[in-house]
């Protein structure tokens, strides 16, 4: 059992290899790994992939997962919409990603619709929930990770969130604060791959902060780490969803932004972005904005500007601090691509030592809105490769 799943876990994260690729590592005989992998065809989870050049005798043999032997649900919850795919053994995803408006602050109605979406999108795709090796699910806010329970959101229930989802779904569950599930996207997808020291910024309704330090996502003592957002930045500013004053969530997020559009358009500013929403400005969202942004529209530039100024303040005490070589800018105002990096970058320039400024390179997320629901498929994968005894059952070999 246990060297079929380190052979499941070679062949999930590499690919491809040989029997005399897959001995050497394990430290097993060639007669012993062949016999494993002919039992691990039969069972299901292991198929030939095709042959390579020859040195001289036999050609050799790749073998790889079979993909479509186990699944991964992925899904990423916001606090204004949620995201569901599911994900086959080479991480793609087996259909179109489906996005539902679902209200974090309504429990009884977020479970009860979650429950019906995730059923609905498992039988569309004509798959069994046993088949599913788990659901990683992000999810915002406070989220303590030695209990699972989350701060931000006590009406889902003081129980941890695993359990919860775990009873509501029927499918092992392993949960996730969003950023960081998107820096674990970024990290094992995206443009942080082989990177050790990489800030993951996550601008969208709020603002927050993934970090993958020495290689490995940091969560800090209770998992609280990377709450960007909740730094000061207005001493005499407004009111935070927190409730502190002046955070930089309140200047510079993508509901900071919608909100200042909307109050000056209301009060008569030009702007396209009217056009765009039919002169209703309650229909102003953010993806309105950056499209105005786009087509030159002078007002909703200036908007980007000012909170990509005031992201760079904030970035400007992590770099001194932390010196990471490289700060990847994700979510929703990824979007607005160099519109929002260049003015970062400006102002980075203005706030930072140069010498420490230049070790540090900053990108627009190339995964963008799909970094987080993608960094759930790790979310899930570390904890199977992990050696906890109820992780190695839901592997199941022997039972496919």
């Amino acid at each position: 059992m246990f060297l079929k799943k380190q052979i499941f876990c070679i062949l999930y994260l590499e690919e491809h290899k040989t029997i005399a690729d897959l001995c050497i590592p394990l430290g097993v005989s060639i007669p012993t790994m062949t016999r494993i992998i002919h039992e691990l065809i039969d069972e299901g989870w292991v198929a030939e992939l095709g042959t390579g050049e020859s040195r001289g005798g036999r050609r050799p043999v790749f073998y790889g997962l079979n993909p479509s032997v186990r699944y991964i649900l992925g899904i990423e919850m916001t606090r204004k919409y949620t995201r569901i795919n599911i994900f086959n053994l080479q991480n793609r995803a087996i259909g179109d990603t489906l996005q539902i408006d679902i209200e974090l602050d309504n429990a009884p109605d977020t479970f009860a619709e979650l429950k019906n979406q995730v059923d609905q999108f498992i039988k569309k795709h004509k798959l069994d929930k046993k088949n599913i090796l788990g659901a990683g699910i992000s999810i915002p806010g406070l989220i303590d990770k030695k209990s699972n329970i989350s701060y931000t959101y006590p009406n889902l229930g003081r129980k941890p969130l695993d359990v919860i989802f775990e009873d509501l779904l029927r499918i092992p569950v392993y949960i996730e604060h969003d950023t960081k599930a998107m820096a674990l996207g970024e990290s094992w997808f995206g443009l942080a791959r082989s990177k050790s020291n990489v800030l993951c910024l996550n601008v969208g309704s709020g603002v927050g902060l993934g970090m993958i330090m020495n290689g490995e996502l940091y969560q800090g003592l209770s998992g609280f780490s990377g709450e960007f957002g909740h730094i000061q930045m207005v001493p005499d500013g407004e009111l935070c969803d927190c409730g502190k004053i002046g955070c930089l969530e309140t200047v510079a997020s993508g509901s900071a932004i919608v909100a200042k559009a909307k109050q000056k358009i209301t009060a008569g500013t030009n702007s396209i972005i009217k056009k765009l929403v039919g002169g209703n400005s309650e229909k102003i969202k953010l993806p309105v904005i950056i499209e105005a942004a786009h087509q030159g529209d002078q007002f909703a530039i200036e908007l980007i500007e000012e909170a990509g100024g005031y992201l760079a303040r904030g970035l400007a005490v992590l770099i001194h601090l932390l010196n990471p070589e490289m700060i990847i800018i994700g979510g929703d105002m990824a979007r607005a691509e160099n519109l929002l990096s260049d003015p970062i970058k400006q102002k980075l320039n203005k706030y930072t030592i140069s010498r420490i400024r230049q070790d540090t390179s900053i990108f627009i997320s190339e995964l963008k809105e799909q970094a987080g629901l993608l960094g759930t498929i790790p979310v899930v994968m570390k904890s199977i490769f992990s050696d906890k005894p109820n992780i190695n059952n839901i592997l199941n070999f022997n039972k496919s």
